[in-house]
């Protein structure tokens, strides 16, 4: 019987009726871009939301994170995780800077302190930490090594939207944070990103860095890029951040659901739950282990066979594509963490329409192949 694929993510979209009045507001106005008013809208609601004082859109996560170093005048060396999507390290050969990769924590698999320490060298300047997943990285042992050693935190907290640590956002957390707003986000905008900023003097630095470094009409005070977020985006932003709490609440039933599915299946195993009060449930990570009957890749392969597609998050690391492989911290004898657990990943599919009945179906394909490892089809 055919049935319709399911995918690891599918982008929420708001009736198309509440847009109408959105996109009719836009045209009556004749603004596109620019900062226009919903683009000023968008900023000031998710201040609200997100518990923080200052934020600056972008229209994606890569151009903010690019321009995040650039405000900072990062240069040098930074130290990084190889677990994370490619544009976390592009970007720092985006400025010129050397990445330097060190192991993750086996239980967060965000950037492991313990090994940070180690790595740093006259030319470091910085740290740039991702919490993965949504997962919060280990805040105050990274704060306490970047206060001793002077050095900036830049946070790549791309899954992090509406995260909370120790009883605050943890956006708040570290010099700047970096959000993509991508489609398949928790919250998205079709395409954008922001930093969130610590203060109003940072914020205006980075507005002028991503409008090509225009500090008025005829002043340009930096060597800035074209990176505004467009009134369409914006809008849809407004509208999404509508729905944005229930979309998370269903994707806490699916996490739920998934946790009780798999709790007893040999070989499986399911990330720490770091709580409602703390999660967005971006992702759900499994890690297929050597108890379970078949590797990681067959089973991705027979999922995908059956018309369901997981993703990989994060193989192969970012330390074994061809721009990085060849740095000395690259090398997998470096990594033993990170190259065990990218072997082992397998994203399941999380998003608010995803139904208990197709939530049954994925689960059946990862228990019936414990009971037949053999068994070529299970749709």
């Amino acid at each position: 019987m055919n049935k319709k694929p399911i995918f690891v993510t599918k982008p929420y979209l708001p009736p198309l009726e509440e847009f109408i009045p959105y996109l009719e507001q836009i045209w009556e106005s004749g603004t596109l871009t620019n900062g226009g008013p919903f683009h000023q809208q968008l900023e000031s609601a998710l201040c609200h939301h997100l518990g923080i004082e200052h934020i600056a859109l972008f229209t994606n996560g890569t151009t903010a994170l690019v321009t995040a170093l650039q405000s900072l005048r990062i240069t040098g060396e930074v130290i990084t995780t190889p677990y994370s999507f490619v544009a976390t390290s592009h970007s720092l050969l985006w400025n010129g800077i050397r990445p330097v990769f060190v192991d993750i924590d086996p239980d967060s698999l965000n950037i492991d302190p313990r090994r940070i320490e180690a790595a740093i060298t006259p030319q470091t300047t910085a740290i740039l930490a991702v919490h993965c997943y949504g997962h919060p990285c280990d805040v105050e042992a990274i704060q306490k090594i970047a206060d001793t050693y002077n050095l900036k935190v830049i946070y790549d907290a791309a899954h992090a939207f509406g995260v909370r640590c120790h009883g605050s956002s943890v956006l708040g957390h570290g010099d700047l944070s970096v959000l993509s707003f991508h489609a398949t986000k928790v919250f998205n905008t079709f395409e954008g990103g922001a930093i969130v900023c610590p203060d109003a003097k940072t914020k205006t630095r980075i507005d002028h860095l991503k409008n090509f470094g225009f500090a008025g009409e005829t002043t340009v005070v930096a060597p800035g890029i074209n990176g505004k977020m467009s009134e369409f985006n914006a809008a849809l932003g407004l509208l999404q951040l509508k729905h944005v709490d229930r979309a998370i609440a269903r994707r806490r039933k699916i996490d739920a659901a998934y946790r009780a599915h798999l709790r007893n299946v040999a070989g499986i195993h399911c990330l720490h739950d770091t709580g409602e009060d703390v999660a967005n449930y971006a992702y759900f990570p499994i890690l297929v282990g050597p108890g379970y009957p078949i590797g990681r890749d067959a089973l991705y392969q027979r999922m995908k066979d059956c018309g369901i597609h997981p993703r990989r998050y994060f193989y192969p690391l970012i330390s074994e594509f061809p721009m990085y492989r060849g740095l000395p911290s690259a090398q997998r004898d470096n990594l033993p963490v990170a190259t065990e657990v990218a072997g082992q990943v397998l994203c399941l599919p999380i998003y608010p329409d995803l139904t208990d009945t197709e939530i049954e179906r994925i689960v059946a394909i990862i228990k019936e192949t414990v009971v037949d490892p053999t068994h070529p089809n299970f749709s």
